[in-house]
């Protein structure tokens, strides 16, 4: 069985780790971006037991390199520095050379990432750190120019770095070693720093006593802070470049969506203006170049402020979360624009990303590709840009060329700035962005609305058959990865869900996607036996166990799934791995809150805790919404027919406690910066108001407007169990003994929060009690 957190199996590969000369083990690894540097000279390493004992024989530094498929930085110095022969040279003779594939080691990406944050006051892709035989970082940086580039480099070029970081190895090796322990620490202090455990150290405060939860009032605090930083103009939060950080959008969105508690403390104009700067984003969004207006998905980030110039990369965990941001969106706001967005989006997840064979959905598409079949050199962008002349080719009628040129910003001399072109591959083209609407276009042209989404509509068929024809796709990063397909099952299933009713054959397909997911994950990435989950899959599973974050974003996809057919094995599953997550990566020795690894990692320097919305939602705040809605789930009352909530069955753990331990953890944290940390701010609203169990059972009208307003609404406050024609199943009254009372050939809707229940029997009553009760 492979080491944990290796990438092969060692006893396969040790003869090639000596302390002579190395070769290159890229192709030892099964992820693509590895792979993609077999052929350089350079002699990479993988991340294993046998090279880091290597290190600590040899006494080298290690050149750590770290990064992903689709990142376009990456391959430049790929190209630049790591195919140079004298680079190459520089590394092999000084360093022990060590490739990662972020996506795959998202816990030693993290360690670096937050010291080069913390040294340097920035961070990105690739990141390479030097690092000591003990994996205590010295000095690091992004991308560094090659000895033939024209670009500056921040602290010189890469070669004149690795000529000095060896010097001072060889010269000062004691103050090296000294400055890296005193960062180490550091880090490990900022690690812990701000928990409940560091915050409560005062012999004043009483150990036993209870600690009060987390104040509403910090929901205002984190609207303050994105009201601050809106953009008024174009949407989004702060300057360029702009990265749509969904989480915090659908906070935004959200907020107007809790019980009624919420707007009264944060204000009715207050909820409205949050509601308001994250729909103009969205819409900007999706009329901006950072969205494929030809095909489909989203870029990861724009690199200008008004969203027209992506950084052409599409991931498939910004482009999960982006569905349930423009579905929530959609429901509220019922913009058509959103609408064709969130089936746009969808469609995406669905062919362009999903695996056929398997059903898993494939990490990403690369940023760059090559223009044409015929040539080989690969520019940024080139899949998706037009020059104005070949635009108008492919449409072929002049006037509606004419027309399409003026509503997606084709210029002749192309649109994109030399500022932001800093290779020059953009020079005379353009990127597709909306910039007129309809109406105007039918004043100007004189004709009709009709014609004018019909020539568009048409026009971008033959665009789209045009590229998909004579340019190559970009490289696709085809590892399926647990946690980015939790968040594929999620926006899939609340998709389907959604529109059942409105657009019943997309339902249908959505749902199966977000199925067959589940069940090749089940299938090929979980051990049934121990409970436990795989990270990646590739050629077959992976090796590296599955992380906090895989465990969190899958349990919820599974609450969604589970939520949308009401098949009870979903909820099952997605228990089991909540236990397996809290015996993994819980912190009960301490604080509370989940580690981002597990309790085993031996190649890690620092165990951290996940508690900010990046790119990625928090893991502890996914986790604690989790135990939550698990709780209510497994603890739902038929009210005064049945017995209370205090008589439900507890399952083996007690979720609630959990769950408000986790937000209790990071109380600190929250009050200092709480628009970073709106997945937790989540479990703040639900620790202090509860979510709301909607209970359904039997069939008739009453069932089926319930089950339509929940489906076709956003309740964050809400979770729904139905019981199905011939009742709950065993493993489900084995949790939920009140259960079993339930008559399934009853039609019942009836609210629960904490031990009141109420019926509803009259229109309107649901929605009443879900905000009021």
């Amino acid at each position: 069985m492979d080491t944990p957190g290796s990438a092969t199996d060692p006893t396969a590969v040790s003869s090639t780790v000596s302390a002579g000369q190395l070769i290159n083990r890229c192709l030892e690894s099964k992820s693509p971006y590895v792979r993609s540097h077999a052929d350089n000279p350079t002699a990479w390493q993988l991340w294993t037991p046998e090279t880091l004992d290597l290190a600590r024989r040899t006494n080298k530094l290690l050149f750590v390199s770290i990064g992903y498929s689709a990142c376009h930085w990456c391959h430049v110095m790929a190209h630049e520095s790591f195919d140079h022969p004298r680079i190459a040279k520089l590394l092999n003779d000084n360093f022990i050379p060590i490739k990662i594939d972020r996506e795959e080691r998202p816990d030693i990406d993290r360690v670096y990432m937050d010291f080069l944050q913390a040294t340097t006051g920035g961070g990105g892709w690739p990141l390479n750190v030097f690092v000591t035989p003990q994996l205590q970082p010295l000095f690091g940086g992004t991308y560094w120019p090659g000895p033939n580039s024209e670009m500056p480099g921040r602290g010189g070029s890469f070669e004149v770095i690795l000529e000095k970081v060896a010097q001072t190895w060889h010269e000062q090796e004691s103050k090296c070693r000294e400055d890296a322990g005193r960062i180490t620490a550091q880090l490990r202090q900022f690690a812990q720093e701000g928990t409940l455990a560091a915050s409560r150290t005062d012999s004043t405060v009483d150990a036993e006593a209870e600690p009060e939860l987390p104040d509403l009032e910090m929901l205002e605090d984190a609207y303050e802070h994105y009201k601050m930083r809106y953009d008024d103009k174009f949407g989004g939060f702060g300057g360029a470049p702009k990265f749509p950080t969904p989480a915090h959008l659908s906070f935004l969105l959200r907020l107007g969506r809790w019980p009624s508690t919420v707007t009264d403390i944060v204000g009715e104009e207050e909820i409205a203006d949050a509601q308001d700067m994250a729909v103009k984003t969205l819409l900007a969004m999706a009329k901006g170049g950072i969205k494929d207006q030809v095909g489909n998905g989203f870029s990861r980030y724009s690199v200008t402020r008004d969203w027209s110039l992506p950084h052409f990369e599409k991931m498939l965990y910004d482009n999960s979360q982006l569905l349930n941001a423009y579905l929530d969106a959609y429901l509220i706001t019922k913009d058509p624009l959103l609408l064709d967005t969130v089936h746009d989006i969808a469609t995406y997840l669905s062919s362009d990303l999903i695996q056929s064979q398997t059903g898993g959905f494939h990490a990403s598409e690369d940023a760059d590709s090559a223009p044409s079949f015929s040539v080989k050199e690969h520019k940024e962008g080139a899949f998706y840009v037009w020059s104005l002349d070949e635009f108008k080719r492919v449409i072929s009628d002049d006037k509606a060329a004419e027309m399409c040129a003026e509503y997606y910003n084709v210029k002749p001399g192309g649109n994109v700035s030399s500022r932001f072109d800093a290779q020059g591959e953009l020079e005379g083209l353009n990127t597709l962005t909306i910039n007129a609407t309809i109406p105007d276009l039918a004043s100007k042209h004189s004709v009709t609305e009709e014609e004018i989404v019909k020539i568009i509509s048409s026009s971008n068929a033959r665009l789209l058959q045009y590229r998909d024809a004579n340019r190559p796709r970009p490289h696709l990063d085809d590892k399926i990865v647990t946690s980015w397909n939790g968040l594929a099952i999620s926006g899939l299933a609340r998709t389907a869900a959604a529109f059942a009713t409105l657009s019943p054959d997309r339902s249908s397909t959505y749902l199966q996607s977000a199925l067959r997911s589940a069940e090749f994950i089940h299938k090929s990435l979980y051990d049934s036996s121990s409970k436990t989950l795989l990270r990646v899959y590739r050629e077959g599973p992976g090796s590296v166990p599955g992380f906090a974050d895989d465990y969190a974003f899958l349990i919820s996809g599974l609450l969604d799934l589970y939520a949308a057919t009401f098949d009870e094995k979903w909820l099952e599953w997605a228990h089991d791995l909540q236990e397996t997550q809290i015996k993994l990566f819980y912190d009960e020795d301490r604080s509370g809150g989940f580690f981002s690894t597990p309790k085993d990692s031996e190649d890690i320097l620092i165990r951290s805790k996940d508690a900010m919305d990046n790119a990625e939602p928090s893991t502890n705040g996914v986790s604690a919404v989790n135990l939550f809605r698990l709780d209510a789930l497994l603890k739902t009352t038929t009210g005064s027919e049945g017995a209370s909530a205090a008589n439900a069955k507890v399952h083996e753990k007690d979720l609630h406690s959990l769950a408000l331990k986790t937000i209790r953890t990071f109380e600190v944290e929250m009050g200092q910066h709480p628009g970073l940390m709106t997945g937790l701010l989540a479990g703040v609203v639900i620790s202090r108001l509860e979510l709301k169990s909607v209970l359904l059972s039997g069939k008739g009208a009453k069932v089926d407007s319930a089950l339509k307003e929940l489906r076709e609404g956003v309740w964050p406050g809400v979770v729904v169990l139905k019981v199905s024609d011939n009742g709950p199943g065993e493993w489900l009254k084995s949790k939920n003994e009140v259960l079993a009372s339930v008559d399934p050939a009853r039609e019942m809707v009836q609210v629960c929060s904490g031990t009141q229940c109420m019926l509803v029997d009259q229109p309107g009553d649901l929605a009443k009690l879900l905000t009021g009760l």
